[in-house]
């Protein structure tokens, strides 16, 4: 017998019903009565359970959250925005295209206020030496100060697994900073360091390049698509605050040159790769 949902059941006719009965008035009154009697124990089981089932599910359903994503409108935080959306929470995208400016502060104090929770993935317009560290140390000062006022309870960022050992790199330098200081703030954080993007291996050839060629050393890493990266930080954000470091990763290695080569030659670019021990990433010489 094919199972229906309580509304499929009564929206069939009566007159479907009494045909499959005798066409005496006074049997069929009594079957009536006797169905009335088991649709009413029946459904009211089927109540029971939908009951039971909605408060199980309530149990687990995360609290409606404020979320707001610091860089939401950019590579990472608009794949990020629709996955927390999809979760239940009002998840704000907040850039300087939204009015909201980290370095600045403009728009802090607003586009926090309500909110729960702080996702960092917003990076620096500028690699330059001194202009990547103001950056970070800035912005990540005004996120956790406005931060603290709001009464945030979590406070989640987006960083770059090694980041400690790639002090030789200015841009590294400015992501130790922002791990510092959100490591020795009072709200409660978790730091997410995942590996190097898919999507990113054109700009480590850009700056990679010696003369007009790609100068790479060839050691493993683990890349990760920027979809899989979206899902780790908010996986992880929606978790309850590690105070420390989560690293995340792709599931397979891959050596760096021959990755960045084999993706070159998919786009068309004519740029050679060089296999150099000695080349270094981002300014910082890699162990291997």
């Amino acid at each position: 017998m094919e199972i229906q949902s309580p509304l499929e059941f009564f929206a069939r006719s009566p007159r479907t019903w009494s045909s499959t009965y005798p066409p005496n008035d006074a049997d069929q009154g009594g079957c009536r009565r006797h169905l009335q009697e088991a649709f009413q124990l029946a459904f009211g089981s089927l109540s029971k359970c939908h009951r039971l089932i909605e408060k199980q599910r309530s149990k687990h359903r995360e609290p409606f959250m404020k979320i707001v994503v610091i860089g939401g409108s950019g590579f990472i935080g608009s794949k990020l925005v629709p996955r927390l959306g999809q979760r239940g929470h009002d998840a704000v995208a907040a850039s300087p295209n939204s009015g909201v400016n980290s370095v600045t502060g403009e728009g802090l104090a607003e586009v926090l206020k309500g909110a729960s929770m702080v996702v960092d993935v917003s990076n620096a317009p500028s690699w330059e030496a001194s202009a990547v560290l103001n950056f970070f140390e800035t912005s990540t000062r005004n996120l956790l100060k406005y931060g603290a006022e709001a009464g945030i309870k979590h406070f989640a960022a987006l960083s770059v697994v090694g980041t400690q050992r790639l002090s030789e790199s200015a841009y590294f330098r400015a992501k130790i900073a922002q791990e510092k200081l959100i490591e020795n703030a009072t709200i409660p954080y978790s730091i997410v360091q995942a590996t190097q993007f898919f999507e990113f291996l054109k700009g480590i050839a850009h700056f990679s390049m010696q003369g007009d060629k790609v100068h790479l050393p060839p050691v493993l890493f683990q890349p990760m698509a920027a979809d899989d990266v979206a899902s780790g930080v908010g996986k992880i954000a929606l978790s309850a605050p590690v105070n420390g470091t989560v690293e995340i990763a792709g599931p397979e290695l891959f050596r760096l040159d021959e990755l960045v080569r084999r993706r070159l030659a998919q786009l068309n670019d004519p740029r050679e790769v060089i296999t150099d021990p000695q080349a270094r990433y981002s300014g910082a010489l890699l162990a291997h």
